[in-house]
């Protein structure tokens, strides 16, 4: 059958199962637009910001482990996605992005809106295409969904002149993929598989390092048998965070620059780390070269550039974490590691780490802690980047499968609002609270009207402590308390911003509020913004400074912190 260029697009995104597209319209998208009626099946939600499009898409596939979509036209509104692309990139987010661009005979003139998007975002995208050819665009679609969800997942972008949009051509959706250049290793090598294994049956004091690549290959099950049956103590990366129930009893937390601090003390102790889907990020290694440097390393990751890009290894296996575990995991003995199990538990008790500081001022820990308490950990949690981000990961006890989504490797403030609205798009069955810092919540803020319209029922809990508090804590601790540009005098009253957006909105400034406003908060049917006004001069701890190693590790305030 023959199609124009922008059916072809909307008849491919629903034969790969593509439910919802956040978008705005412009002038090279408006002839994919004007088909969107005769496709009702393709929910089309009208975000604010091209920003809040891309990472609302990239919610929407962590949640459901399916590529999310974003598209929008083609100058600013294709640049606007670039931080939410970026964003996606850094942390194997699977996306398809489609931009229009102008029409073919205007490319390289300058024209009105024009953008290389192609050229701009090849850094941060898995693969990226100019489609010249209204023929293309199914093998084009088909090949950009395989791409983005096969191997290690990525964002992938597909530019459109706009003319190739309006013409016309016949219709044919390609059954499969012909990549010849593009074969991602799946299976680990057996001769691997069989090491690691010796390695864990010889280990006195492993530990399993799991990542974001567990929750992205879906392996909670196979990660779950695996330390079960070996008795591995768990520590999980930012992005690991939901890959093992925080409230088992090998679970160890994440260590790193604000892990808990017996975390990084197990790895420093450990005689055998067992990397699984995590790329040994420096906030978890600090000085690569002293890494803890007292134990054999198996890497096991489905991208061969991410094994021994930063710390050498013993025994790497290459290959999808969910197969290859399927593998180890028949060839793993029970044990017991009694003696290792009780020293960490004395790490525990040496090193409690998440305790609270005795104040009567109103804490964000405290404020996370209640809420952990009033979802019983069931709820999906969604971070934008700071202090927030840290106490968020430090002091809610996570209990469901991938019931964490933040922005790890590009740490993108304005992360917390579309993404928490992705992701009950994506999971209309959960409960999704955004735990928001004031700064990055009013990057993005204006995606609140588009929840309000679609009624997406997201709540907002913003850490509200009048600075940018990372940067604050940074310029306290190294830069001689030299306050620069952290202060936030103009914060708006966001209760007011919320019945501006004829949302739910009430503000908390002392203990007794915390948990009714929550359960109220909850309660409503509809998205909910609670400002939790807490303390401007509180500090995340522990923290290990950038660079250094454990031993440096700063696990209490100082006497002067300790005073405020």
């Amino acid at each position: 059958m023959r199609l124009t260029g922008g059916q072809m697009v909307c008849e491919s995104l629903l034969r790969e199962g593509v439910d919802v597209v956040f978008g705005i319209p412009g002038g090279a998208m408006l002839p994919l637009y004007q088909t969107l009626p005769e496709y009702p099946q393709l929910r089309h939600i009208l975000v604010r910001h091209e920003q809040g499009a891309a990472h609302a898409a990239d919610g929407y596939a962590r949640v459901t482990g399916q590529p999310g979509v974003a598209w929008a036209t083609s100058g600013p509104g294709a640049t606007n996605l670039v931080t939410g692309i970026a964003t996606a990139y850094m942390d194997s987010v699977p996306m398809v992005v489609i931009t229009a661009q102008v029409p073919r005979a205007a490319i390289g003139s300058d024209a009105f809106q024009e953008i290389d998007i192609t050229g701009i975002t090849l850094p941060v995208t898995k693969h990226n295409y100019l489609v010249m050819e209204t023929a293309d665009i199914p093998r084009v679609i088909r090949e950009a969904f395989h791409i983005a969800n096969t191997g290690r997942p990525g964002p992938v972008l597909v530019d459109i002149p706009k003319d190739v949009i309006i013409e016309d051509a016949e219709f044919e959706y390609p059954e499969s993929v012909d990549l010849p250049g593009y074969s991602p290793t799946q299976t680990g090598h057996p001769n691997q598989i069989r090491r690691a294994a010796r390695l864990i049956e010889q280990a006195e004091r492993p530990v399993v390092l799991a990542g974001h690549g567990i929750i992205l290959s879906r392996a909670y099950d196979e990660l779950a048998e695996l330390v079960e049956t070996a008795q591995l103590p768990v520590v999980t990366s930012l992005l690991g965070i939901g890959s093992f129930p925080e409230n088992h009893v090998l679970s160890v937390g994440m260590p790193g620059m604000h892990g808990v601090a017996y975390a990084s003390l197990a790895l420093e102790e450990a005689d055998l780390i067992i990397a699984l889907g995590s790329r040994f990020d420096d906030r978890i290694t600090g000085d690569a070269k002293k890494f803890a440097t007292k134990s054999k390393k198996i890497h096991v990751d489905v991208d061969p550039s991410e094994i021994g890009k930063t710390i050498p290894v013993d025994v790497p296996i290459v290959g999808d974490v969910k197969q290859v575990l399927q593998q180890l995991n028949k060839r793993i003995k029970p044990a017991s590691r009694v003696e290792w199990i009780q020293r960490i538990d004395e790490l525990k008790r040496d090193h409690p780490s998440l305790g609270l500081r005795s104040t009567d001022k109103l804490i964000a820990q405290y404020v996370i802690q209640q809420l952990s308490q009033a979802t019983e950990g069931k709820a999906i949690i969604v971070t934008g980047v700071g202090q927030h981000q840290m106490w968020a990961a430090q002091h809610y006890t996570f209990t469901e499968q991938c019931s964490l989504i933040s922005s790890g490797g590009s740490g993108t403030m304005g992360y917390e609002v579309p993404g928490a609205m992705g992701a009950q798009v994506g999971r209309p069955d959960k409960l999704v609270w955004s735990i928001a810092g004031d700064g990055g919540f009013q990057m993005t803020m204006a995606e609140l009207a588009t929840m309000a319209e679609n009624n997406i029922p997201v709540k907002i809990a913003i850490m509200n402590n009048g600075v940018l508090g990372m940067v604050r804590q940074w310029q306290d601790l190294f830069y001689e308390q030299s306050f620069v540009a952290t202060t936030r005098p103009g914060n708006p009253d966001f209760v007011k911003l919320a019945d501006a957006f004829g949302i739910f909105g009430a503000r908390v400034t002392d203990k007794s509020q915390v948990m009714p406003a929550i359960l109220q908060a909850m309660e409503y049917n509809g998205p909910a913004i609670v400002d939790f006004v807490v303390n401007h001069e509180e500090n995340v701890y522990p923290m290990i400074p950038s660079g250094m190693t454990v031993d440096a590790l700063i696990e209490e305030p100082s006497p002067q912190e300790a005073r405020r």
